[in-house]
């Protein structure tokens, strides 16, 4: 059985900045590609940011320079630092993490249950 658990969500005024956290465990071989997804209210679930297993990432364009991607391999731990926030930011921010829990299986991707963030003032 395999998690993952976001962390880090909540209100900030426009301008401000925080920090979401994903940590995946139980039965995990091998973790390939980590990444951030958002649902905003009305709209379609979309990609934020990516990295891989050694470090390359990727952005949408309308957080470049303003968020930042990371992870801890050795702790199964992918973060997103979030900086200059903007009320269209404001969406249900979910990690993702393609893996595979062992040698032999296929990679498959599984979801965190989301966590709220809010850019208001």
């Amino acid at each position: 059985q395999v998690q993952l658990v976001e962390s880090g969500g909540g209100l900030v005024q426009p301008g401000g900045s925080l920090r979401l956290s994903c940590a995946a465990s139980g039965s995990i071989f091998s973790i390939d590609v980590m990444g951030w997804y958002r649902q905003a209210p009305g709209k379609q679930r979309e990609l934020v940011a990516g990295i891989t297993g050694g470090g390359s990432t990727n952005y949408a364009d309308s957080v470049k320079g303003r968020f930042t991607i990371s992870r801890d391999n050795a702790k199964n731990t992918v973060y997103l630092q979030m900086n200059s926030l903007k009320p269209e930011d404001t969406a249900v921010y979910y990690c993702n993490a393609r893996l595979k829990i062992s040698l032999v299986t296929t990679p498959r991707t599984y979801w965190g249950q989301g966590t709220q963030v809010t850019v208001s003032s």
